[in-house]
């Protein structure tokens, strides 16, 4: 049974677009907000597809989080959420083979579910415009969409000891992450098997044409010391990104900025960066410097929402 959040409002645990999946033999993967509401979702699942009594088209599930409502979840967290189950049969496994190789190959693949079932699709027509998801309903009739695979992507710039243990965070995040570094022989880059892309460039100078604008790009610039990262910066500071955060104490990046004013790099451009990088915990080692600067990229990137 695949288990979808299709709107939510207020507290709720759930926000449109989580899932999770619940097999016949006892098996989860996902969630959809926790608590005692996915308790109960579970079970009603499990039970429907012991007795076989699972419809093969979506349901709606309309849930209050607060007491002494007709439609309790059994969470007091007060908000409302409408929660999707439909049933995924063997029908189903081309549609899910077509996910998979799409998400494998960092293609994008479409989901939609309606009281119809379930469909996978390379291409939603009509739908490159909408918010994602996207749910329209008209009482027990309704139409689901999504486009899966991660929205935002990270880019390190700089490939060692704390982009290794950044990106190892990112790879438990819903993130693309591209590590750009022009030392193809370092051992920190031979080890990470945790982005998505590695780029081998042969000079920094080049960094501009790796790297898009959008406000779903970030971006964490740490490379091997102070010249390589001043270069950088002076390619990227003019463009328009999500985040921008370069690592360094704040010696380092007092005298990088200044000069980088001198240089006639305008005061505005160098107000958007983030430096020195991530929220304040006293962070020492890669891994603490690597959970300080994903507090702050998911604090900017909750922000927008």
């Amino acid at each position: 049974m695949l288990l979808v959040v299709a709107e939510s409002s207020g507290s709720s645990p759930g926000r449109a677009g989580y899932k999770m999946a619940v097999a016949a033999d006892g098996q989860m993967c996902g969630s959809i907000g926790g608590g005692v509401m996915e308790v109960n979702l579970v079970e009603i699942s499990r039970q429907a597809l012991s007795l076989s009594a699972a419809s093969s088209g979506g349901s709606l599930l309309d849930q209050v989080h607060q007491r002494n409502s007709p439609d309790a979840s059994g969470m007091i967290c007060s908000g409302r959420q409408t929660v999707i189950s439909v049933l995924l049969s063997p029908d189903n496994l081309s549609d899910v083979e077509l996910i998979l190789t799409d998400l494998r190959r960092g293609n994008e693949p479409w989901m939609w579910i309606s009281e119809l079932g379930f469909k996978a699709a390379r291409e939603q027509a009509g739908s490159q415009n909408c918010a994602m998801p996207n749910f329209e309903r008209a009482a027990e009739i309704f139409q689901y969409s999504d486009k899966l695979g991660p929205k935002d992507h990270l880019y390190i710039v700089g490939g060692g000891h704390c982009s290794l243990a950044l990106t190892e965070v990112f790879s438990n995040l819903d993130f693309k992450v591209t590590v750009i570094d022009d030392r193809p022989d370092l051992n920190t880059i031979a080890k990470n098997d945790f982005a998505d892309r590695i780029s081998i460039i042969s000079d920094f100078d080049l960094v501009r044409h790796q790297i898009p604008e959008g406000q779903d790009v970030y971006i964490a610039v740490m490379t091997l010391g102070y010249a390589s990262d001043k270069v950088v910066i002076k390619h990227l500071c003019d463009r328009d990104f999500r985040y921008f955060g370069v690592l360094g104490s704040e010696a380092k990046i007092g005298t990088l900025m200044k000069e980088l004013r001198e240089e006639g790099v305008p005061e505005e451009q160098l107000a958007r960066i983030r430096t020195p990088i991530g929220i304040t915990i006293n962070s020492r080692t890669p891994e603490e410097i690597a959970i300080s600067i994903a507090a702050e990229i998911i604090a900017v990137k909750n922000a927008k929402k």
